[in-house]
């Protein structure tokens, strides 16, 4: 923790949001399980995780960016009112009248309750936006997920670590839905990385339904981050907590619904997958996935199930129970999508934190699997509110400290037998510097090649990729766009173009832009034929957020809409083509 601790960590019990999906689980579970044929008792958890970490040899460089005189970024972290009926923008530029539906975002809007407060940027009340864009005009509205009355009250929308009172005493999973917006079967819903979603109207961002995963399907929360394939069909991952320990899940949901309040029915658990230890799972944020196969990356993100259960008993915060492990290697698992069979064969890198993947694809006998890493994964705990409220000395050592994401890729080579060479390079794709290396029959040793220059490193590196998805993904493709990351949260927009390792940037001073959304012009012909859309919030000057509108190709601004109410710094967001 860089700087004083502020009183709110003594009233708030907040860790990461990658622990919600395991509480209620492990009380159901390990808390009730004794008998030692099941295998995952409190003892013989504690026997597991009492085991010493494999040791690996040392990773490669670590980025960091050094920085001073960060400016305070407070007021992107601050609670604001909902405004649930639409409220005009002032348009400057011009915005193309072809576009003419809804950005739909995602993410914390109330961090406070009468005396209360979250301690976790990732526990804010949801906060549902949406700006209608029609005929080169917007309007803006946004409403919280969660209704509440009087504030000082808990309620189902509170975040459920302050519920989790004493010792084993049962508390409710979360349903403060903050992260994405997601579609199935031509539904939205918002949704964060536990076992319930909501299904939301897209217009009047209206709660319709409260949808269990666990209803459907045995597991204990889903990624707010599924994939596509072109018929609708859509891929998640879920973890689930049997006698045997833990478990990956790959989730299968049907495209096709039988009547208006069908949901999650038809979906099916695809594929299970057992951690590299049972006792100490791996967290996850998202996965890849290209036309064959889905990509899970298994990283050294741990999540200590004993240490997260017995937490309370040992006067220990529950964060205790999350933790990076350099010493293990992360392992990229392979899931036929037709058979829902796990590849024989595993693919091992150094140790590295992945938040979001970019794209995959498959080629001449590989598999590219882009994503945006780090060779460091402590960062979770670092976007508690006090952190992000810092200033001046704190703040640039807490972000000078934290290594840099930035966009590489490794190629897998998916045609591996009994006759491959052993230590020998795989990758003969040419002017590819990324390496394939057969240890084993069954496992391949990887490291990647950088999707980027070396002056990528003056903006921070890039992390919330996106592509042009609808039809690009699981594809060979040429661009992505993202975030630079000079501050806690991005502060430039940038595109990458895959052949030149050239990019180009969009940044103004004291502004900061969300992730990027690209919308596919009508009658496209090439890969980068549209818009760019993001919303631009500044912490100096009060009511001046603005929803921006770039040129995808030129990556010049074409408009803006400014909006006459503050914004807080959300997570994530779909366009809604159906509106």
């Amino acid at each position: 923790m860089v700087g004083k601790r502020s009183d709110l960590h003594k009233r708030s019990l907040s860790p990461p949001i990658c622990v919600h999906i395991v509480l209620i689980a492990l009380y159901n579970f390990f808390i009730h399980s004794s008998s030692s044929d099941q295998g995952c008792s409190l003892i013989s958890l504690y026997r597991m995780s009492s085991k010493k970490p494999q040791r690996i040899a040392a990773a490669q460089k670590t980025y960091f960016t050094k920085v001073h005189g960060l400016p305070s970024i407070t007021p992107l972290i601050s609670s604001v009112q909902e405004t649930p009926e639409p409220i005009p923008t002032t348009v400057k530029g011009t915005i193309p009248t072809w576009i003419h539906w809804s950005l739909l975002r995602n993410g914390p809007g109330k961090f406070e309750f009468g005396n209360q407060h979250y301690n976790h940027w990732f526990d804010g009340m949801a906060l549902m936006h949406r700006f209608q864009i029609e005929d080169g005009q917007v309007t803006y509205r946004r409403r919280f997920l969660c209704k509440f009355g009087t504030l000082a009250l808990p309620d189902p929308c509170k975040n459920f670590f302050q519920r989790f009172l004493s010792r084993f005493e049962m508390p409710k999973p979360t349903d403060n839905a903050s992260v994405n917006f997601v579609k199935y079967k031509s539904d939205y819903y918002v949704s964060t990385e536990t076992n319930y979603m909501h299904r939301v109207d897209p217009d009047t961002l209206e709660s319709k339904q409260k949808v269990d995963w666990s209803k459907f399907i045995a597991v204990n929360g889903a990624t707010a981050h599924p994939h596509f394939d072109p018929d609708g069909t859509a891929y998640n991952m879920g973890n689930s907590y049997r006698n045997k320990g833990a478990f990956y899940n790959i989730i299968r949901v049907p495209p096709e619904r039988n009547g208006p309040e069908d949901t999650l029915e038809g979906a099916k658990i695809l594929c299970s997958i057992a951690p590299r230890d049972k006792s100490k799972p791996s967290y996850y944020h998202s996965f890849g996935m290209s036309e064959n196969y889905v990509v899970f990356i298994e990283q050294p993100i741990k999540m200590d199930l004993f240490k997260i259960v017995t937490g309370r008993l040992r006067g220990k915060s529950l964060n205790e129970g999350v933790y990076w492990d350099p010493n293990q290697e992360t392992i990229f698992h392979l899931i036929d999508k037709q058979t829902g069979k796990e590849m024989p064969v595993k693919y091992y890198t150094k140790a590295l934190s992945t938040f979001h993947q970019i794209n995959a694809f498959e080629q001449d006998g590989f598999l590219m699997l882009d994503m945006c890493c780090s060779d460091d994964g402590q960062s979770i705990n670092n976007f508690l509110i006090q952190n992000l409220r810092q200033s001046g000395e704190a703040l640039d050592e807490m972000y000078n400290t934290m290594s840099r994401p930035y966009p590489r890729r490794f190629v897998l080579p998916l045609n591996i037998t009994s006759e491959t060479p052993l230590e020998q390079n795989l990758n003969t794709r040419p002017d590819s510097t990324a390496t394939a290396v057969c240890r084993t029959k069954n496992q391949v040793f990887c490291t990647f090649e950088d999707l980027h220059g070396e002056d990528l490193k003056d903006y921070g590196g890039l992390e919330f990729p996106h592509i042009n998805y609808a039809r690009y993904n699981t594809k060979p493709y040429r661009y992505y766009y993202g975030c630079g990351f000079r501050h806690l949260v991005g502060d430039c927009l940038i595109k990458m173009d895959l052949e030149s390792k050239k990019f180009k940037v969009w940044r103004q001073p004291d502004l900061y832009p969300s992730e990027p959304v690209f919308i596919l012009s009508p009658n496209a012909e090439e890969e980068d034929d549209g818009v760019i859309l993001s919303v631009i919030i500044t912490p100096v000057k009060d009511k001046s957020t603005f929803l921006l509108v770039l040129d995808a190709k030129t990556f010049e601004e074409l408009g803006r809409a400014e909006v006459p109410v503050n914004i807080p710094y959300g997570f994530h967001g779909v366009f809604n083509s159906s509106a």
